[in-house]
Parts: structure tokens; C-alpha cells; sequence
């Protein structure tokens, strides 16, 4: 069943749990479809009134939030170590290529890697944990992990749910033109919002402190 079917079968009280649990995981580095959930439950909102999409929003950002702060607390207490023993349990997300690569954009930018990093899967499982293991000061991190949930989850939110009630609005005049037309701007969206995440990698920051 796909997940969207799956959400539209439970009430919205589960939906928002759903997808608070199912984002908080993932931000506390369990590999988890997050974006996938949000979005999915994001369209539902849309086509289904008793599905609130500020109150999903609040949710997707709460769980966004949570789930780094715990996993930012896992990072700090369990240092290296940790990242080695996730390696071995998930080689795909935290294999020693990955650890480097989101180990140096925390390096280089920061608390920006936290912000913009909502919006890259790889940075989006490993913000938290990366962030503590590194010793970044909490009052820096939870600034950035509050702006990026807010940003990622919020934005999601709000630009999937008015890309539905745009599709639902134009199937009933142009029939498929309109759902094709409402998906290209979906998409579109979501990339600039990708695009500008990773641009900011040629954009000087402020170096991290790390102790």
C-alpha cells in the first residue's frame, strides 16, 4: 500500500503522530523516509479537511526539532565511537566516505551545515549526532536546528499542501493539464530549495567552534 493510502486509512491525530515520530527518528540519525512521510501526508492535507496542515507542520517541525536535540545529546556522549559502531550497523548511511564528507561541511561551515542541512537527506540523518560528536556549543546548534526545522518541515508543508489544493482546483477544469502544471511547480520548488542548500558551499560562513 503506498503511504499516502496508507495515511488516508488512520485518523489525523495518527497521521500527525505519524509523521512527527517517523521525522524526529530520522533526525536523530535513523536512516527514515522522513521527506517522504511529510510530503505524502502534506498532499493528504490538502484532500482531506480534517487533516490540518498547520497542525502538521507544527508536528513535522516539533519532531524535526526533537529529534536532533536527542541526537545532538547521543553525538556528545558517545563521541566516535558511536559513528563507528553506526557504521557498521548502516554502511550505506554512515560508512567512513559519508562520516567524511558531512564531518567536513560541519567543519567548514559550521551552524549553517545544520540550517541547510535539513534539506539534504545525507546531512539530515547525520546533523544531530555530527554536530555533539564535534562538540559544537548547544546554544549555536539549537539556533540553527529550530531556523531549519521551521524552514524545512514549515516550507514543505506549506508548498506541498498548496501544490495539492492547486491540483485539486485545475483537475476539475483541465482535467490532467492541470494536475501535470501543479506537479512541474511542486518540483520546481523542491529544487530551487535543494539548489540554494547546496550553493551555500560556495558562500563564505562563519567557521564552527568546536569546543
Amino acid at each position: 500500500m503506498h503511504v499516502q493510502e496508507w495515511l488516508d486509512t488512520v485518523p489525523a491525530a495518527a497521521v500527525y503522530a505519524v509523521v512527527g515520530l517517523v521525522i524526529g527518528l530520522e533526525s536523530l540519525g535513523i536512516p527514515l523516509p522522513g521527506e517522504i512521510i511529510l510530503v505524502s501526508a502534506a498532499l493528504l492535507s490538502s484532500q482531506h479537511g480534517g487533516v490540518d496542515p498547520v497542525v502538521l507542520g507544527a508536528c513535522a517541525t516539533a519532531g524535526a526539532v526533537i529529534g536532533d536535540s536527542i541526537g545532538y545529546a547521543i553525538g556528545r556522549r558517545g563521541g566516535r565511537p558511536l559513528l563507528a559502531w553506526l557504521g557498521k550497523k548502516f554502511p550505506r548511511h554512515f560508512g567512513e566516505a559519508q562520516v567524511a564528507t558531512a564531518e567536513r561541511s560541519f567543519t567548514k561551515w559550521g551552524m549553517w551545515a545544520v540550517f541547510f542541512g535539513r534539506f539534504i537527506a545525507l546531512l539530515r540523518i547525520f546533523a544531530g549526532p555530527l554536530a555533539g560528536v564535534l562538540h559544537m556549543p548547544y546554544w549555536k546548534f539549537l539556533i540553527a536546528n529550530v531556523l531549519g526545522g521551521i524552514a524545512w518541515a514549515g516550507g514543505t508543508t506549506a508548498v506541498i499542501y498548496y501544490v495539492g489544493v492547486v491540483a485539486e482546483d485545475w483537475l476539475k477544469r483541465f482535467s490532467w493539464l492541470g494536475l501535470v502544471v501543479a506537479v512541474l511547480i511542486g518540483a520546481t520548488s523542491m529544487l530551487v530549495l535543494r539548489r540554494r542548500a547546496r550553493k551555500t558551499e560556495t558562500v563564505p560562513a562563519p567557521e564552527a567552534e568546536t569546543s
